[in-house]
């Protein structure tokens, strides 16, 4: 089964979007050996991967792997890493090309057939995070991801509340977040967060994280870019609030800043929603969240009726940002 399991191991070494994949999803899973493997993104933020990787360690379900990827200039974030060495088996796989969906794909290539657990380097995951994943793949082979509630600390306290609507685009459109106040039971999802997600193998391999996603940094929704690719492929995704990590939301370093507006990281996070909805949703479900955005939309990618009640407030700056970033999506497209 080991040499079996290694022979299943997949992808280019240089990151890029899985393409080579060949084998019958069905034959990877009769023959799969269930081993664990986390990987986490990290960089310029030691501290934070620090308590990540105590984290793993106090698991009890051991990881078999834990890839970490950085940047090769991220000497502290390195060092970190190595240092982890003696009481983890960690995998260090340095890029050089910024964003997200290129590290993901860099560890995911080095990622042997069972189950990857993905998690931020600013979240910690609970004890029991990888034992409560494993047993959801293991209950039912039509499970293709697994994700839980990410428990945000900020501001001295902890985000607080109950939601049992989590991960859901509706009838009419709307997509409803809520991963980190999910409650209730383990129930089927449209998609994971990426702070707390986890895939199988045989169900994210072939697709791998989209290199069509823009932005230099966290390149915002290939999360869910890859959750709607998975279940479009005929997988389940599961969402299970006891699978359970702290997510400590720490400082970014593109253009993306938290809690900022910046034009060009809005343009990027709009284009990625509607990459993600063109190529991860059936036809009827796509007609449908087109329509939501263009009546309604959002605080970033506002519709009709927000435009116009922006109108009505005299809101400038609101306006203001909605042309700078319109202008900025015709430019690049």
């Amino acid at each position: 089964m080991q040499a079996l399991a290694e022979a299943a191991d997949w992808g280019d070494s240089s990151g890029g979007r899985a393409g080579k994949w060949c084998k019958s999803k069905s034959i990877l899973i009769m023959f799969e050996t269930m081993r664990v493997s986390v990987l986490v993104p990290s960089y310029r933020r030691p501290k934070d991967l620090a308590r990540c990787l105590a984290a793993l360690v106090a698991q009890t379900l051991k990881p078999d792997r834990v890839i970490v990827v950085t940047r090769a200039n991220d000497f502290e974030t390195l060092e970190v890493a190595k240092s982890s060495d003696a009481k983890l088996p960690v995998e260090l796989v340095e890029v050089s090309t910024p964003g997200q969906v290129h590290a993901l794909n860099a560890g995911l290539a080095r990622c042997p057939a069972g189950i990857v657990a993905i998690t931020d380097d600013d979240a910690a995951p609970r004890p029991d995070w990888l034992r409560r994943i494993r047993s959801h793949f293991d209950a039912d082979r039509k499970v293709g991801g697994v994700g839980g509630r990410d428990w945000v600390h900020e501001q001295g306290g902890v985000l607080d509340g109950e939601k049992h609507l989590v991960g859901r685009f509706l009838w009419f459109g709307r997509m409803v977040g809520n991963h980190h106040l999910g409650a209730g039971p383990a129930r089927e999802v449209d998609f994971l967060k990426g702070a707390n997600c986890s895939f199988r193998i045989a169900a994210i391999g072939p697709i791998g994280f989209d290199a069509r996603l823009r932005g230099a940094g966290a390149q915002v929704h290939n999360d869910l870019t890859a959750s709607l690719a998975v279940k479009r492929a005929g997988w389940k995704l599961i969402y299970d609030p006891m699978v359970a990590v702290d997510h400590f939301p720490s400082q970014r370093f593109d253009e993306d800043k938290r809690h900022q507006f910046d034009a060009n990281a809005a343009a990027n996070r709009n284009h990625n929603f509607r990459l993600a909805i063109a190529s991860g949703l059936p036809p009827y479900r796509r007609l449908a969240v087109l329509f939501w955005l263009c009546l309604v939309g959002s605080k970033s990618d506002p519709g009709v009726l927000l435009i116009s009640l922006m109108f009505l407030k005299r809101d400038h700056v609101g306006l203001s940002r909605h042309r700078s970033v319109r202008h900025l999506l015709a430019k690049k497209s």
